[in-house]
């Protein structure tokens, strides 16, 4: 999986977020989706409950990714629609294969 470079500035400095060439925004040196760092900071969470609830992250970069945030709202909750209906559509296209009841025995039975 490559990554595409884009600069995610904030204040002259680069934000901690890297974008992956299938669109999904990554917070730091983590896997950790800015979608969950920024849709846990609308819920109220703190940077510091982000991050212990994901210990991937680091706190300075939680802290610039609501930053980036902040300072960019407008194209991040694009990205977030984004994202949301990109979400949609494949939980549309796995509804329309039917009954994937065959499919789940089948792998629960590997275990």
């Amino acid at each position: 999986m490559g990554e595409v470079h884009r600069d995610f500035r904030c204040s002259g400095r680069s934000a901690p977020l890297r974008e992956e060439a299938a669109g999904a925004v990554r917070v730091g040196d983590s896997r950790v989706l800015l979608e969950l760092v920024i849709r846990a900071f609308q819920d109220g969470a703190t940077p510091e409950t982000i991050v212990q609830r994901y210990s991937t992250l680091a706190l300075p970069d939680v802290y610039a990714a609501i930053a980036y945030y902040l300072r960019h709202r407008n194209e991040i909750e694009g990205y977030l629609a984004r994202r949301e209906q990109t979400a949609e559509e494949v939980q549309r296209r796995i509804e329309a294969q039917g009954d994937l009841s065959a499919i789940r025995a089948r792998l629960l039975g590997q275990r």
